[in-house]
């Protein structure tokens, strides 16, 4: 019979729009299970890590500044430090276990964040821009990139610029040393990073576009879907020969 990845969301509930990670990653390929983290208690979570064949990062509220030496600017910002705990510690556990990582929107800011690097609070108050990187009453931006030459991004999209949604107030200010730039918009903000030496990591990327809720025939939609659902299945045969190794 088949095998059929296990894709983790850290939260798949609580808006009509994060129904769309899931109908998404089914446009792109065959899935076994979505699971939400945000629906189980931290033993189950750490189960769900360890027995997962992929997990992504899904778009959502601010992280808090004082995770980055900026808790004066709080205010600022809509906050949820449940999430913000879950989060971090599902990144250190699934980073361990080299698991396929997918971070979109807020989850590229945790990864840069988690590896010790800081954020753009706001981007209309802390820039000079003539793009709208924010929704606008309920709607998204849009706006084209540019992709950064030889990186995931580029092979995985096969498109060196082109158009992409756009709903966030912050952004990566200064990208990780553990981070390398894979595409940006003309007004400098980062909005694609992976591992700047990937040797025995698992596959991470991060955007700051939404895939999920962009026409599947743009090619920063589904591609994507596609390329980290065959690293989750590539990951799930390593994973099922550890196993037989250890039993």
């Amino acid at each position: 019979m088949e095998y059929l990845p296990k894709i983790i969301l850290t939260k798949g509930n609580g808006a009509q729009k994060y129904t769309l990670y899931e109908k998404w990653l089914k446009a792109a390929g065959s899935v076994g299970c979505v699971l939400d983290l945000w629906t189980m208690s931290s033993e189950e979570r750490s189960h769900a890590i360890a027995t997962s064949d992929g997990i992504i990062f899904t778009g959502g509220p601010d992280i808090n500044p004082e995770k980055y030496n900026q808790a004066e600017r709080s205010g600022e910002c809509i906050i949820s430090d449940e999430r913000d705990a879950i989060e971090f510690e599902a990144f250190e556990q699934a980073r361990d276990f080299k698991m396929p990582i997918l971070g979109i929107c807020r989850g590229l800011q945790i990864f840069n964040v988690a590896l010790e690097a800081q954020l753009i609070i706001d981007i209309p108050r802390d820039i000079l821009s003539d793009i709208e990187h924010r929704s606008i009453e309920g709607n998204d931006s849009f706006h084209t990139i540019e992709v950064a030459p030889g990186s995931l991004i580029k092979k995985i999209c096969r498109s060196a610029s082109g158009l992409v949604n756009s709903a966030h107030h912050q952004a990566v200010a200064i990208l990780s040393e553990q981070l390398s730039l894979a595409g940006s918009s003309s007004d400098g903000i980062i909005e694609a990073a992976e591992w700047s030496d990937p040797g025995g990591k698992g596959f991470l990327l991060g955007v700051q576009w939404h895939p999920e809720r962009l026409d599947y025939s743009s090619p920063f939609s589904l591609p994507i879907a596609r390329h980290f659902l065959f690293e989750a299945e590539s990951y799930a045969l390593l994973r099922k020969r550890r196993i037989k190794v250890k039993a």
